[in-house]
């Protein structure tokens, strides 16, 4: 008797099947979103947003760096 066989295979595909279901529940829980109470965004939410676009920037205006320097070289 093999390892791989049909139960075996069809154990795993409902295992993973759940496991994704239950991952993608956990991770829409995590996402901090608006507070129903006061209608505001969370103060996670807001610092969060405020780090990608502050990393976004920073990003930017490397890159932006890397060509001037390379160009004048």
């Amino acid at each position: 008797m093999g390892i791989v066989n049909r139960r075996n295979a069809v154990v795993g595909w409902i295992v993973l099947k759940v496991g994704k279901r239950i991952a993608k529940q956990k991770a829409k829980a995590a996402v901090p979103n608006v507070d129903p109470e006061t209608k505001r965004p969370n103060t996670s939410l807001v610092a969060s947003a405020l780090g990608t676009a502050a990393g976004a920037l920073w990003f930017l205006r490397r890159r932006r760096g890397d060509k001037e320097d390379g160009g004048s070289a």
